[in-house]
């Protein structure tokens, strides 16, 4: 594999898809909420120790059921049962790194989220870190905050890039990142 994808299991596209590649050819993980616990920093270690993968890429999407359970919490001031709370519990921090605004919007804790994330790889995982510092390893986020997934899978030698997204100003922008076809998730399968 070319690449190590993390990403949500809340999200609607397949890595696969987006950086137009065969089963096997990006190793991939996804947890609810994109969140990292000592399975996921393991799966993420295996890409880049066992399988040589040069580069993380860290994927989130637009209305995220992980990131609303977390606000419904904050909002309620009540945990939910079962294992849903561990997955709350690991995204509340980035809703206070939001914190722009006294209660900030999905898409804010989102964005928060995808950079905290992107940050808690190599600070939590020493052979990440250690590939970092070496210059065998990149670690990027992709989503709504930006279209560097065209970039990436440019750079990684995609024959077609196709972005989702529900926003027309980000599709529009996906396009003059150079994406072969933009979907619009809500009008389109």
């Amino acid at each position: 594999p070319f690449a190590t994808v993390f990403g949500c299991s809340d999200s609607r596209v397949a890595a696969e898809i987006i950086f137009d590649q065969g089963l096997g050819d990006v190793f991939v993980v996804r947890t609810a909420g994109t969140v990292i616990d000592p399975g996921v920093l393991g799966s993420l270690e295996f890409g880049v120790e066992v399988l040589g993968t040069p580069l993380i890429v860290v994927l989130s999407h637009t209305s995220c059921g992980a990131i609303r359970a977390t606000l419904e919490a904050v909002a309620t001031r009540q945990l939910p049962g079962g294992f849903l709370r561990d997955v709350v519990e690991r995204i509340a921090p980035s809703y206070l790194l939001a914190g722009s605004t006294a209660e900030p919007t999905p898409g804010e804790v989102g964005r928060a989220h995808l950079r905290h994330v992107v940050s808690l790889l190599a600070e939590r995982s020493r052979a990440i870190r250690y590939a970092v510092e070496r210059g065998d390893l990149a670690i990027v986020g992709a989503g709504p905050i930006g279209c560097c997934a065209v970039a990436v899978a440019r750079a990684a030698g995609a024959r077609q890039v196709f972005i989702t997204d529900i926003r027309p100003y980000r599709l529009a922008l996906a396009t003059r990142m150079g994406a072969d076809r933009v979907l619009d998730s809500t009008r389109e399968d």
